[in-house]
């Protein structure tokens, strides 16, 4: 089955879900871009890694799941929480370290974690959360759950043994997990023709006979459909696909990188800002009449207003007690851990 394409036609779609996706990926690049503003005057420390240009991907994918469906992601991880259905206040308050915060302001921009959205991480360490994923993905078909896994990565994790391994065990056990390789070409400021033989991601599914499919990641529709399908063959048969999602990142790796830096021309992001997936979307939705400027304004100003608040809430919020560093040490004392039903 490797290399293979699902090519069930996807339905269209009501207008609302297409405003909505819209929304989403509005909402993602307006908190980073505040994000962006915070770090600068400190309001954020430690490192901050933001996903501006990227949120195809995410809100794509994320459109495709039910409320009780898992994710886990890397460090790049803001416009995911939010998505699935992370409070953007709590989730900014994490951000400024703050008690108020997803994870109480321990983790910080690189380990938000949500358990009442299933958000499990949030994860600092390069394909450290792809093994986490699938064992969870092991857990809900041990179980005999309905719920999948997303699990997001970058195209430097492909690298690593966590990630073969961990594609094997899904493959052969046949778990219903989808993994999602956000491939944005550079790992950190290394372009991927120089690490990988392969420069064809979803081409690595081969050697698990597994499906796989390469999709336009600066295309949320075009993600939404080749994720969908993943999606339902994993809730469906417990088969696992993996998906290269092309995309862009307009930033550095982190705000510790400048924009262009030295691996890349001012020119080539210039150009690849052409294929804004915010701009590219909403020219296709005015195109037919979805939505005109004055309704793509009123949105931007709605999504504005929340992050405002967020940042509010966040401004307001205690700082953790000295206390709290001995607390949450251990997530259960006493007996195995079990997902939440």
């Amino acid at each position: 089955m490797a290399n293979t394409r699902v090519t069930n036609p996807a339905p269209s779609l009501p207008a609302d879900t297409e405003v909505g996706l819209l929304r989403k990926m509005l909402l993602g690049r307006r908190f980073e871009e505040r994000c962006a503003e915070m770090y600068a005057l400190q309001k954020i420390g430690g490192f901050c890694h933001l996903q501006i240009g990227q949120e195809a991907v995410s809100v794509g994918a994320l459109s495709t799941l039910e409320p009780d469906d898992y994710i886990f992601c890397s460090y790049r991880d803001h416009v995911h929480a939010i998505t699935k259905g992370s409070d953007p206040g709590r989730v900014m308050a994490e951000l400024f370290g703050k008690d108020t915060g997803v994870s109480r302001g321990k983790g910080g921009s690189m380990h938000l974690f949500d358990a009442e959205h299933r958000l499990l991480g949030g994860h600092a360490i390069v394909g450290g959360h792809i093994p986490l994923a699938t064992g969870v993905a092991f857990a809900l078909k041990y179980e005999e759950r309905p719920q999948v896994v997303l699990c997001f990565f970058g195209e430097a994790a492909v690298n690593i043994g966590g990630f073969h391994e961990s594609l094997n065990m899904a493959a052969l056990w046949k778990l219903p997990c989808v993994y999602i390789v956000e491939n944005n070409r550079y790992g950190m400021g290394t372009a991927i023709e120089r690490a990988s033989a392969i420069y064809d991601v979803a081409q690595r599914a081969c050697a698990y006979d597994m499906a796989s499919e390469t999709v336009d990641g600066m295309d949320v529709l075009a993600v939404r459909e080749a994720v969908g399908r993943a999606v339902a063959l994993a809730r469906r048969e417990h088969l696992p696909t993996l998906i290269e999602a092309r995309c862009y990142r307009f930033m550095g790796h982190s705000m510790s990188d400048p924009v262009h830096g030295h691996y890349r021309t001012k020119q080539e992001v210039e150009e690849q800002k052409l294929k804004d997936p915010i701009r590219t979307y909403f020219k296709g939705l005015s195109g037919r009449g979805v939505i005109d400027q004055a309704g793509f304004e009123r949105l931007d100003a709605e999504v504005r207003a929340v992050v405002d608040q967020a940042v509010a809430f966040a401004e307001a919020s205690p700082e953790p007690a000295a206390a709290a560093l001995y607390e949450d040490v251990y997530s259960q004392p006493y007996g195995p851990y079990t997902l939440s039903k």
